[in-house]
């Protein structure tokens, strides 16, 4: 019965209506619903969760308490599960040494294709490395001269976990008396007991030598032992001198360099073999700032040294009096006019000794000699000897993350950046963007014997980058960072993986693939989904995206409404299917019952401008961008054309530093102009407004507190005493202190999931029974918790400060959710408007800059419709709207566009078009203004409010 459909009966997860549902195998299936509807209950936390747990628990006992066993879904049965593969938003890597490369495994690739075909240089003249012969190190060694003593040692390990008693029971019987055991001469007769949990650096003393003339013989004998057992490789300890490291392979005659043998590890940066030993290969360090320590337009005098700015000491004031009289500088001038010389003193130091009459706090003076340590000094020192997180944490509002100055970014060594491959070194070759790494591929030239050996490598390769391409990410670079990727872009870079392993017969669950994505790429990713398909494969996406949802097989809407409004299947079938069904808001927007207004007027700009020049950092093309005031404006472009860098690494970073003194770094520019016009800065995104339960709607918008106030205020809570803390489930006192105000009870089951169940004492209320006695208007404040917006407004319809936040929530669409409903059981979509919400109740200074970067992730077409009214109720206001996005609707209701490109990568980061949605779309340059031709002509915004379709669709 199950084996061309997957059956559902009684599903009950979350919001979900005890839903029997039968979903069609090897099909492109898309679930679809307003925001909190309950599509990720049924894909996420039933479908997929349910076929998770039935993998883990065909493991043994001992497997499973390793693997975080998934709780039972909220479901009777369901019957033609597949293995099932999660592939959703929020499990990109935040490792900083997590980069584009290693997610999509090509760097592995990458580190064999080096270590196999690579052609070693020296590192300092840059010379092809040769391989030596025994005569040549022979040579090598008499020419250190002078009777020098050196030992010669044949390493056997090399940085390999494990105790070792086989090699040094080895090296005993093949009659060597001594071992070098990491870094200790030991005799092999010692117990030598290693811990096997460490690397461990193992090597025979093979010789013991003073250079004179007369050892050749015996040095060539010696060499000649240590390199057989050395497997090529030898080690010259020069006593009291450095330590040489021979190779038979790889020598430079002309510096005297030794290379060791070539080997994976050498080109990984998460090996100590590998990576750059200043930054550990993380190819950046965290280094004091001149610009975060230095106020450069005031003096010294006052207050230019920002570390120092409110000190009461007078040691510093004094010392820099000296160091100016010393070196002829004034401490009234400002610092930016200080000479470059003056200033590299003030910061770095002064190798000459200061000295002075000092003054102390007593008013004692007497001669004091000191050397000026600089600034930087200082604070570096002052660091060492205060080693409390809290004074680390207050010095680095001081720090920024530079690149590293020895590797220059490239987290490896010189050695291992010194191997090339086609000219090329691999760091060159991960600089490149997904394209080019192709094209470098597809032109690399071998020889016969290398293009055997590397031929499976390359195809590996070759594949992998053309899977990124196919999903439209050929303009991320393989050295960017996993951590800076949008959640649609690390989705997708996971797709591109699965893509490649070719499974078949898997059921494959994504949220949301689109986002992040161009109307002009959605072809490619809906392409990839349906080969995806074409293979055997389930694939069910969580998606809003129009087009995909016209393409997909069979398309299931949840709703009708959301919340507890929602979890009922409203429609299902193909596309056309739903279209038909009159109660399907999705379906009303796909035929064209429902659609999203075009603004009658677009509101124009008040004359004042928040103005970037010469934006240069990542793509940027040294651009200048006007962003008109007081107006609803839309940053748009492909994928990577340079958006996200422009306002949230530049334009979002250098106002959180001018309006709260962040200590993130901005972008780099020459300046930003407009920002007296500005009094603060609001950023809304999609991330949780609190990650444990104890968050919720009601604290976040702080009508908690107003609600508090009022249970505090009735007579009955005054005659005993309580006081607004009272009714806080988060401290001592009206809590009930068997579940600590959690209302909850988790029982810990080993290796099956932990159980919750409800406070036997509170019965889940949270409160004492004294608490719960207080009632306003017959409620207690645990009633109040359970209401659900709608309710609340009503009930404390004469309570202004409380009305006045409901009515904010219940305008952006959230009157069904609940005061006191957790936050981790919230949607992004329904956090980011929880978010906005909060902003429109607060009172609105008609200066502020709101900055939005793809609102419409998570939202359905009458979500957006509401979004907009929301947006536009912040523009009335006086405010500025800013807004990162892809999607059409959006886009052709700003009052301004500001469209970047042509491309992504390399061949993006300039202006295409600005202006007004009419005059972008004009714009034959901009791939935003073709698609939003078409969608102008489709429908206009009549005179008198109503809204009207034209009979003929020009352009469409």
């Amino acid at each position: 019965m199950g084996k061309n459909k997957i059956i559902i009966r009684g599903a009950k997860e979350h919001n979900l209506k005890n839903l029997d549902l039968e979903i069609p195998r090897d099909k492109l299936v898309v679930i679809t619903g307003l925001s909190g509807s309950g599509k990720s209950s049924l894909a996420f936390d039933t479908i997929y969760a349910e076929g998770q747990r039935r993998y883990v628990e065909s493991l043994s006992a001992y497997a499973r308490q390793f693997l975080g066993q998934m709780e039972k879904p909220h479901v009777e049965y369901i019957e033609g599960l597949s293995p099932a593969i999660s592939i959703d938003q929020k499990t990109t890597s935040k490792n900083p040494r997590s980069t584009v490369g290693t997610v999509t495994e090509i760097y592995d690739y990458l580190r064999l294709l080096f270590a196999r075909v690579g052609h070693p240089h020296c590192p300092e003249c840059g010379r092809p490395v040769t391989s030596q012969t025994v005569s040549e190190m022979v040579d090598r060694i008499m020419a250190l001269g002078g009777r020098t003593k050196i030992q010669i040692l044949a390493p056997l390990v090399r940085g390999r976990k494990g105790e070792h008693q086989g090699v040094i029971e080895m090296a005993r019987r093949e009659g060597f008396v001594r071992v070098r055991v990491d870094g200790e001469i030991r005799e092999v007769t010692d117990e030598i007991v290693l811990d096997k949990n460490k690397k461990h650096n193992i090597e025979v003393v093979v010789d013991r030598l003073i250079v004179k003339e007369g050892i050749e013989r015996r040095l060539a004998d010696s060499l000649e032992t240590a390199l057989k057992m050395g497997e090529g490789l030898v080690i010259i300890d020069v006593i009291d001198g450095e330590e040489l490291t021979m190779s038979e392979k790889f020598a430079c005659v002309e510096c005297g360099i030794n290379l060791e043998e070539l080997t994976p590890r050498m080109f990984s940066f998460n090996s100590p073999y590998g990576a750059c030993p200043q930054c550990d290969g993380l190819g950046e360090k965290r280094e004091f700032d001149p610009d975060l320590i230095l106020d450069w337009e005031r003096s010294i005098n006052d207050g230019g040294i920002i570390p120092w700015r409110h000190s009461n000491g007078k040691y510093f004031p004094q010392v820099l009096a000296a160091l100016a009289r010393e070196l002829g500088f004034s401490l009234d001038v400002p610092i930016k006019d200080l000479p470059e010389e003056v200033i590299e003193v003030l910061l770095y130091g002064w190798d000459r000794k200061l000295k002075f009459n000092y003054t102390n706090s007593y008013g004692r003076t007497r001669l004091h000699e000191t050397r000026w340590l600089g600034i930087i000094g200082y604070l570096r020192r002052r660091m060492q000897e205060n080693n409390t997180p809290s004074y680390h944490a207050q010095m680095e509002r001081y720090m920024s993350v530079r690149p590293c100055p020895e590797c220059g970014g490239a987290r490896l060594r010189k050695e291992s950046l010194a191997v090339k491959v086609g000219g090329l070194s691999i760091y060159d070759v991960t600089c490149f963007s997904v394209k080019e790494a192709l094209e470098f591929f597809e032109n690399l030239k071998l020889t016969g014997r290398e293009q055997l050996i590397a031929e499976q490598i390359l195809k590996e390769i070759k594949s992998r980058l053309s899977f990124l391409n196919n999903v439209g990410l050929d303009y991320l670079t393989l050295n960017r960072a996993a951590g800076t990727l949008s959640g649609g872009e690390a989705q997708r870079i996971r797709l591109a993986t699965q893509i490649g392993s070719k499974l078949v017969g898997v059921l494959y669950i994504l949220d949301e693939p689109s986002i992040g994505l161009h109307q002009r790429d959605n072809d490619r990713l809906i392409k990839t989904l349906k080969d995806l398909r074409d293979i055997g494969n389930t694939v069910i996406v969580v998606e809003h995206d129009e087009d995909t949802i016209r393409e997909a097989d069979w398309v299931i809407d949840i709703g009708p409404g959301a919340g507890r409004n929602g979890g009922r299947v409203v429609a299902q079938g193909t596309p056309e299917d739903v279209m038909k069904v009159e109660e399907s808001i999705t379906g009303q927007y796909l035929s064209g019952q429902r659609f999203i207004p075009i603004p009658s007027s677009r509101k124009k700009p008040n004359g004042k401008y928040l103005e970037i020049k010469g934006a240069r950092q990542h793509n940027l093309k040294n651009i200048d961008v006007k962003i008109p005031l007081g107006t609803f404006t839309c940053i748009t472009g492909v994928s990577g054309s340079g958006k996200s860098t422009l306002i949230n690494q530049i334009l979002h970073r250098k106002l959180m530093q001018h309006f709260y003194d962040s200590i993130e770094r901005p972008g780099e520019h020459d300046a930003i102009l407009g920002l007296e016009h500005l009094d603060k800065v609001i950023t809304i995104d999609q991330s949780p407004i609190g990650r444990t339960p104890r968050s919720n709607p009601a604290t976040y918008t702080k009508v908690f507190d107003y609600i508090r106030d009022v249970f505090a205020s009735t007579p009955e809570a005054r005659a005993r005493g309580y006081k607004k803390g009272r009714f806080s489930f988060n401290v001592k006192g009206g809590r009930c202190e068997a579940c600590a105000g959690d209302g909850i009870i988790k029982i810990e089951m080993h290796f099956l999931p932990d159980v919750y169940v409800p406070c036997e004492v509170c019965g889940g209320k949270r409160y004492n029974r004294e608490t719960l006695e207080i009632k306003y208007k017959g409620k207690n404040i645990a009633d109040v918790l359970d209401m659900t917006v709608e309710e609340a407004l009503e009930f404390f319809s004469n309570v202004p400060p409380i009305a006045r936040r409901l009515q904010t929530l219940y305008d952006v669409g959230l009157g069904y959710i609940k005061l006191g409903q957790p936050a981790t059981t919230l949607s992004g979509g329904e956090a980011q408007r929880i978010k906005i919400a909060t902003e429109l109740s607060k009172q609105s200074t008609g200066k502020t800059i709101y900055i939005l970067d793809e609102p419409t992730t998570g939202l359905h077409f009458e979500d957006v419709n509401k979004l907009l009214k929301v947006l536009f109720k912040l523009r009335e206001g006086g405010n500025t709207v800013l807004v990162i996005e892809h999607n059409l609707d959006v886009i052709k209701s700003a009052d301004y566009i500001i469209d970047l490109g042509p491309e992504g990568g390399d061949r993006g980061g300039q202006i295409v078009a600005t202006g007004t949605p009419e005059e972008v779309a004009e714009n034959e340059n901009s791939y935003t203004g073709q698609f939003l031709k078409k969608i102008l002509a489709k429908g206009k915004y009549s005179e008198d409010g109503t809204f009207y379709k034209e009979t003929s669709v020009v352009g469409a």
